[in-house]
């Protein structure tokens, strides 16, 4: 199980990385939860794709570097890097790039990400939205 798990959640990763809300989206079950860094819980796989899309509509360089993995049964927990570029009108601007220290937490089931959970810092995001808020 650990090796089926493992690879499942590295696959995730890379369709993240892709910025591939299709092949995301295939590589969850039919009842998913994601559940973000401030513990909203987001339920369904049609849910994420619309949540998935608009990410990357706003963070569309959006990237995960994993530095270590940390597997036990259906359990994976993957440590690393998060960054990407907020861009809310579609113009990436250098000043609105951000890199964060993160950790994922995925359960799987039958090769499938059931739980998909966020823990990172998501102030360097904030601000950027802050500064061009107006």
């Amino acid at each position: 199980m650990n090796d089926l798990a493992e690879s499942a959640a590295h696959a995730f990763i890379r369709a993240i990385n892709r910025q591939d809300v299709d092949a995301i989206v295939e590589l969850m079950t039919e009842q998913h939860r994601f559940i973000d860094s401030l513990g909203k819980v987001f339920e369904g796989r049609e849910t994420m794709r619309r949540g998935w899309t608009k990410y990357f509509q706003l963070v569309p360089d959006y990237t995960v570097a994993v530095e270590e993995t940390i597997c036990d049964g259906p359990v994976v927990v993957m440590l690393g890097i998060a960054e990407g570029t907020y861009t809310p009108h579609g113009q990436p601007m250098a000043e609105n790039r951000w890199t964060t220290p993160t950790a994922f937490r995925a359960f799987i089931e039958d090769g499938k990400v059931a739980e998909w959970r966020v823990y990172c810092d998501n102030e360097p995001v904030r601000q950027r939205m802050a500064k061009t808020a107006v």
